[in-house]
């Protein structure tokens, strides 16, 4: 699961952050309300979990823009204990949940279960392109002659290519995304990576194949 994290406190978005890839989610931190929207625009995210009070742009702004522009992401909102009117405003204006500061990690982690489960329910949990088949809720890989159970990062990368079939991701997308910005990972693990998604592939029969660019990235192609 992707998830899209606006919080501008740097000591906890970091904690969050930290909190969230032990429990296999895959997510992007950003620090105020601008960046907020730019990420939900321009990428895929599964929840997105904005704070209010944010630099920039407020998260109740951040969540009225998406829902103008008919954005359907599940939004969990992070408000202090005083913020009774912004909880409500935020409610009618289009979050799914909130969550009032200081939380444990298990109300955290429950809540984005729940508004994840609710988008299930409006949103395919299979993406296919061609005779391949990702299933998100299981990590199977299959095609109708065999399966494979992924492995975290395996299942993220697909996610990734299978999510946009022919778009271009570089190697630094990659790392950013399913690594992280401050990982210690050499950049060469996205190629060994990509190596083991392609015998997975040819041992599927896949009729679709990851296709590199030298020095651009990696796309999912329909095989010639």
């Amino acid at each position: 699961m992707r998830i899209l994290l606006a919080e501008d406190e740097k000591e906890l978005s970091k904690a969050l952050c930290a909190i969230l890839k032990h429990n296999n989610y895959s997510v992007d931190p950003v620090y105020n309300g601008e960046d907020a929207l730019d990420y939900a625009l321009c990428e895929n995210y599964d929840v997105i979990v904005l704070d209010i009070m944010m630099p920039k742009m407020d998260g109740l702004e951040v969540l009225k823009k998406l829902r103008n522009l008919k954005i359907s992401t599940p939004i969990l909102m992070l408000t202090a204990k005083a913020e009774v009117n912004d909880r409500i405003k935020g409610l009618d204006t289009g979050a799914d949940d909130y969550l009032t500061k200081p939380f444990s990690t298990g109300e955290l982690l429950a809540r984005l279960r729940a508004v994840s489960r609710r988008k299930s329910e409006f949103t395919p949990n299979v993406l296919s392109f061609g005779n391949l088949k990702l299933n998100k809720a299981s990590y199977e890989l299959s095609t109708s002659k065999t399966s494979f159970k992924l492995g975290n990062k395996e299942f993220q990368m697909m996610d990734m290519l299978l999510s946009s079939p022919g778009r271009m991701i570089s190697t630094e997308h990659f790392m950013d995304k399913i690594w992280g910005y401050e990982s210690e990972a050499e950049i060469n693990v996205v190629w060994v990576y990509i190596s083991y998604l392609r015998k997975k592939l040819a041992a599927l029969e896949a009729d679709v194949e990851i296709k590199a660019t030298r020095g651009v990235g990696y796309s999912l192609e329909a095989r010639k």
